[in-house]
């Protein structure tokens, strides 16, 4: 009888406080949604129409107010995309935590510091941020500067050629630079772009995103029944093997004696930092176990590659696409290195102010992560709205950077709305490329040196000029935000 009783109290409340909370999220503009499945049929439409419809005036209703609510099934969801409106989460220590649409990312990343939350994020971030230190990062020019010449090497062949995909050539500079910098191995992506772990990068990214788009597939019990799941587990074996064979490795040259002549290699070694880094730490008791290191390392391997090659070829293709802007491009770096082939050093890389514009107009226009999830774990209000605890709140970065009260003629390429004088005045949450508040990109200092290394090293060879029209390609939003069939693009040799 007391069982019962119980059992009856606890459905009662469920019921009250979904209730509540259905009313507090219909109270928000949003389009109309069915019983039981919500607006799950509005984004049950092929891969290419997703991100319109998530962009577009289907499902952003209070698009002009910044905030918009749909359900997906059960689950309500609430669309930010004004500065004012996602401020209460970005300049919050409380709204950390990312929303459930990344538990299919933890096979591979397990909880490290991108899917965690709650303490373990805060202990993890704490002891990864030295690896992102001033003088840390100077020791990978070494590996952005030979990384970039492949690269310039590869593209080499296609000089004189009609038309190119940019895409493929930049993805593998960018795997060979971060796998290089946070394990300190290389797998020469470039040279061997049919390597068994090249394969399952690429195999996980596919995977992951037809789970998060397909309804029938996010289940596990469904999807260990698939053939996908297969696919899934051969590559975690593949990757998690990796990346485990080298944390043992460099564990086994750290306990070992340095000789006087090993000692000479310092800076070298240096470039394993971010493990080292991690390794020192694990010596503590209380330190990081072989998990933890593998699923940090995974983390930055996962993090630093897809969405650096998606800055860098949006900058190439927008920068091919206004030839008087990649002229002030050139110019700047002809002042810089005087027409010489010298490398590039740190300064120089700092010294690179109107492409670093560029870079940051690009990203505005084509963020690498056009959405961030959070999940509310309290009642929230955003705008005049209370959003109850329980919603997914999603920051539509895309639609954000196009917020035509802060970057008037939005749709414009004009790289000198980053200049100082034009930034400062502006919302600090109007550009987020790397999010912000406490759960930024720990990485966006590397990411930057990275862009330019690579973007100066190509532009210094070549010119670039876009075959594709902005207003003719089609936006898939994956894992990054890529163009369904690539960016075109010709090039032809600088003329000293």
């Amino acid at each position: 009888m007391l069982l019962a009783v119980v059992v009856l109290v606890a459905v009662v409340l469920a019921i009250a406080v979904r209730g509540r909370r259905a009313r507090l999220v219909d109270q928000i503009p949003g389009p109309p949604a069915l019983p039981i499945i919500g607006n799950t049929l509005q984004l049950n439409v092929e891969r290419d129409d997703v991100f319109d419809r998530l962009t577009g005036t289907t499902l952003l209703w209070g698009h002009s107010r910044g905030i918009a609510r749909a359900w997906m099934g059960t689950s309500p969801y609430v669309l930010l995309s004004r500065p004012h409106v996602i401020e209460p989460i970005l300049s919050s220590n409380k709204h950390i935590d990312k929303s459930k649409d990344y538990v299919y990312l933890r096979p591979w990343l397990g909880t490290g510091l991108l899917t965690s939350g709650g303490s373990k994020w805060h202990a993890r971030r704490k002891v990864l941020t030295p690896a992102f230190h001033f003088k840390i990062l100077e020791d990978f020019i070494d590996v952005f500067r030979e990384q970039s010449d492949v690269l310039v090497e590869r593209l080499q062949q296609e000089v004189g050629q009609e038309a190119f995909d940019i895409f493929p050539y930049v993805t593998l500079c960018t795997l060979d630079i971060i796998c290089e910098s946070a394990m300190g191995r290389q797998v020469n992506a470039q040279r061997n772009s049919d390597s068994e772990y090249v394969r399952a990068v690429y195999e996980m990214g596919f995977i992951v995103q037809r789970r998060q788009a397909k309804l029938w597939l996010q289940p596990d019990w469904i999807f260990r029944l698939t053939s996908l799941y297969q696919r899934h587990k051969k590559c975690i074996e593949i990757l998690h093997g990796f990346s485990n064979k080298v944390i043992q490795e460099r564990r086994r040259e750290m306990l070992e004696k340095k000789s006087v002549a090993d000692k000479h290699l310092k800076g070298r070694r240096r470039r394993l930092a971010f493990l080292d880094l991690l390794l020192e730490y694990s010596q503590d008791g209380d330190g990081l176990s072989q998990d933890d290191i593998r699923e940090e390392v995974d983390t930055f391997m996962f993090e630093g590659h897809d969405t650096t090659s998606a800055a860098i070829s949006w900058t190439l293709f927008l920068l091919g696409s206004h030839p008087h802007v990649q002229r002030k491009v050139v110019q700047e770096l002809d002042d810089i290195f005087y027409n010489t082939d010298r490398p590039f050093t740190m300064k120089d890389l700092h010294d690179m102010r109107y492409l670093d514009c560029c870079i940051k107009e690009a990203l505005r226009l084509y963020p690498s992560v056009p959405l961030v999830a959070r999940q509310l774990n309290e009642d929230t209000k955003f705008s005049n709205y209370k959003v109850p605890a329980g919603t997914t709140a999603l920051i539509v970065i895309y639609m954000l950077h196009r917020c035509s009260d802060t970057f008037p003629d939005p749709e414009r390429f004009m790289p000198e709305r980053f200049l100082p004088d034009q930034w400062q005045a502006r919302h600090p949450y109007a550009f987020i490329p790397f999010s912000a508040g406490p759960r930024n990109c720990i990485g966006q200092k590397f990411a930057m040196l990275e862009l330019k290394a690579v973007l100066s090293t190509v532009l210094r060879r070549f010119y670039i000029e876009a075959v594709d029209r902005r207003e003719d390609l089609i936006l898939l939003s994956e894992l990054i935000l890529r163009p369904k069939d690539g960016l075109r693009v010709r090039i032809s040799p600088r003329q000293e």
